[in-house]
C-alpha cells in the first residue's frame, strides 16, 4: 500500500491532577483508500487486532485509554 494511502490524525486528551498534567486519553483517526480488489475481510481482521498488537498502545494499556476509528475512502 503506497504512504499516501494511508492516514492518521491523533489528539491527545491531558487532565490536570495535583498540579501536574497527565495524558488520560488517545484518540485516533485513520484515512484509508483501499486500491480496487483489496481483500476488505484482511484489513477489518488486521484493524480489529492492531491495539492489541501496537507497542505503543500496549505500554500505556492501564494509564492511558487509546481509542480509534476508521474511514474508508474511495479511489
Amino acid at each position: 500500500m503506497p504512504s499516501g494511502d494511508i492516514s492518521c490524525t491523533v489528539e491527545g486528551r491531558n487532565e490536570v491532577v495535583d498540579l501536574i498534567i497527565l495524558l488520560r486519553r488517545i484518540d485516533v483517526h485513520y484515512s484509508i483508500r483501499l486500491p480496487e480488489g483489496a481483500d476488505r475481510e484482511k484489513v477489518d481482521r488486521a484493524l480489529a487486532t492492531h491495539v492489541d498488537k501496537c507497542p505503543t498502545a500496549r505500554s500505556l494499556k492501564n494509564s492511558v485509554e487509546v481509542n480509534w476509528s476508521v474511514e474508508f475512502v474511495e479511489g
